[in-house]
């Protein structure tokens, strides 16, 4: 499992998304856009921390270029981008954050929320290069699997230079434990990435 993700994704979730790729590529789109948005939020808020910032930067770049590879796989389809959609998941791990804190452990905590989106997004990348029936989407997915893993452990190397190894990693198992029950509660759906 990847990152050490609780939960695996219920299987019956490609066949849901296959059914409307439109729907999944839309809300991948966002999802894309959101995440270099993340980013973006995490150097402003933390301009001082300068080896987070220097490695954010070229994150920004890479996220809004695969918003613009899911906008041409929406094109080739001839497929609108359709409107953004509440995302419960992320609202359910922003609601984990906890209030207060230093500003190490502030900044420690929003990145371990965006490894573990990147975590899940991979695990859902992997499942979409293995079974959707779409060929060109089989090798899109794979391709997109890879770079989100990277970006997983990216933010998860980061989180370890501001606190410490046993800091950081108890958080994070707290972060999975949480992000695991969160996926309990919610159904799956062939429209969320998430």
């Amino acid at each position: 499992m990847i990152a050490g993700l609780k939960l695996s994704t219920d299987p019956r979730w490609v066949d849901l998304a296959a059914m409307d790729i439109g729907a999944i590529l839309t809300d991948h789109a966002y999802c894309e856009q959101k995440a270099a948005s993340s980013c973006i939020s995490i150097i402003q808020q933390f301009p001082d921390y300068e080896q987070v910032v220097k490695a954010l930067a070229p994150i920004v770049t890479e996220e809004w270029g695969h918003f613009r590879m899911v906008l041409n796989e929406l094109e080739k389809r001839n497929i609108p981008l359709g409107p953004q959609r509440k995302d419960e998941y992320v609202k359910a791990l922003i609601a984990f954050l906890p209030k207060g804190g230093s500003r190490d452990a502030r900044l420690v905590e929003k990145l371990l929320m965006a490894g573990l989106i990147e975590a899940r997004s991979a695990e859902r990348f992997r499942l979409l290069s293995k079974d959707i029936s779409d060929e060109a989407l089989r090798g899109f997915y794979k391709a997109l699997m890879i770079s989100e893993t990277g970006h997983f452990r990216l933010f998860l190397d980061l989180a370890l230079t501001v606190e410490s190894r046993e800091y950081v990693m108890d958080r994070w198992q707290a972060w999975l434990v949480h992000e695991g029950e969160v996926l309990k509660r919610l159904s799956p759906r062939g429209d969320r990435m998430h």
